[in-house]
């Protein structure tokens, strides 16, 4: 499977996303790019909030928009972020929750992929969340 992900290209798509970011609390802007087994990418932005509680991960944004697309079929997510109008931050990966969420929707070889061009880090789903709780866990 890694070798159809081209982790440069979705990376690209998740600096896009992070145009549409809604960060005027903590100015930091995130995008994700989330590939389908059929190819789609689904971009995502983060969403903030004032009560900070509702705020909502590019991460999650952009698995929301596909499966409410109905998509179920998943192959990677690019995550790129940093402070509003810099270049992204090679080390950026996702949060907890986004973690939890990949694991109700990804398999363990899903990748998960971060980072600013000069450096990209790509793991799987497994790496980043070892002994992950799922729908086997139930």
């Amino acid at each position: 499977m890694s070798s159809v992900i081209n982790a440069r290209a979705l990376l690209s798509l998740a600096e896009e996303a992070r145009q549409a970011s809604y960060s005027p609390y903590s100015n930091i802007t995130v995008g994700a790019a989330l590939l389908t087994a059929e190819g789609r990418v689904y971009k995502g932005a983060n969403i903030e909030n004032a009560s900070y509680t509702p705020t909502v991960c590019a991460e999650r944004v952009a698995f929301f928009k596909a499966i409410s697309e109905g998509e179920r079929d998943f192959l990677a997510i690019a995550i790129a972020g940093g402070e509003k109008d810099k270049p992204s931050k090679a080390d950026f990966p996702p949060c907890g929750v986004c973690r939890q969420v990949m694991a109700e929707f990804c398999n363990q070889d899903f990748y998960v992929i971060w980072g600013n061009g000069e450096k990209i880090t790509k793991k799987t789903l497994a790496e980043i969340l070892p002994d992950g709780f799922d729908k086997n866990s139930m």
